[in-house]
């Protein structure tokens, strides 16, 4: 059997060789998945541990599927967002960093205590539940369309809920559909992520971005499909004095502004991400 340093050293050069742009921090987070140890106890321990053999075959199976691509977050099945973690896999968009942004604008937006959220094209349910988790008293719906998808949303709600994240409920349906949005009226606030690139640019994306469904990235041929729909169907149903706000592709400000301006949208505000790209359009309904 060989220590437990060798062993991570090796799945670390292995993803180098492979040509990870993160060698170092995927190694440790598959050897904290594999081994239940952080990488402080490695510093400590890993010279004076040795693995199992069932140990050692797991680790280099995952090291494995991260070399080829596979993202990291579907590995582990689960990734923390906020101050709770998420379940997600093959099937449902990853929940990234990039989107607390949003989460944070619509909280800081709400001036309604007993809220009624809606979060459209839910994915994970990381929005709506990001919110509910700042905004105790909020009842947010979580809308999404794909089977795969909701069975995770329904997942997260439930993990949540055992983390103290309450009034969260999830709902099966098509946001591009008139009949299904037909049944909301009077809300609060409207959140979304959905599907914002371009469809002729999927095929340049990353090879591990082109790992998760296309149904999540895909916002048709110009990338606005679903903010038109977010404008023509979905902001009537605010009541006046209501929020919406919504993570934009690099560049789409302007014309998800536009759209959002045409429909009764006032006091429109730009939010920069991390990288200083604007990467949410928030507003509040006339």
């Amino acid at each position: 059997m060989r220590t437990l340093q060798v062993i991570y050293l090796e799945g670390k050069q292995r993803l180098q060789k492979a040509g990870n742009e993160s060698p170092a921090f995927d190694a440790i987070c598959l050897f904290e998945h594999v081994f239940h140890m952080n990488r402080q106890d490695l510093m400590v321990h890993g010279n004076t541990r040795q693995a199992t053999v069932e140990q050692e075959t797991e680790f280099f199976s995952l090291i494995e599927q991260r070399a080829k691509k596979r993202p990291l977050q579907y590995i582990l099945g689960e990734w923390p967002f906020l101050d709770f973690h998420l379940k997600m896999g093959e099937g449902v968009l990853i929940a990234r960093e990039d989107t607390t942004v949003l989460v944070e604008t619509a909280a800081k937006l709400m001036q309604t205590k007993q809220a009624k959220v809606l979060d459209l094209c839910a994915g994970t349910g990381a929005v709506g539940l990001g919110i509910a988790s700042l905004l105790s008293t909020v009842n947010v719906t979580c809308v999404e369309k794909y089977p795969s998808a909701f069975t995770y949303l329904q997942q997260n709600i439930a993990l949540c809920k055992e983390q103290g994240i309450e009034n969260v409920v999830a709902v099966q349906g098509d946001i591009l559909s008139e009949a299904f949005a037909s049944a909301f009226q009077g809300v609060d606030a409207i959140v979304s992520n959905p599907p914002y690139i371009e469809t002729a640019v999927l095929p340049t994306l990353q090879e591990e971005v082109q790992k998760e469904p296309t149904t999540a990235l895909d916002g048709g041929e110009d990338g606005l499909l679903f903010y038109r729909a977010i404008a023509d169907i979905w902001i009537p149903k605010i009541k006046t004095g209501g929020i919406v706000a919504v993570e934009i592709g690099e560049g789409q400000e302007t014309d998800v502004a536009h759209l959002f301006t045409n429909a009764g949208v006032e006091q429109i505000q730009f939010e920069k991400d991390s990288g200083n790209i604007v990467r949410v359009v928030a507003g509040i309904k006339s």
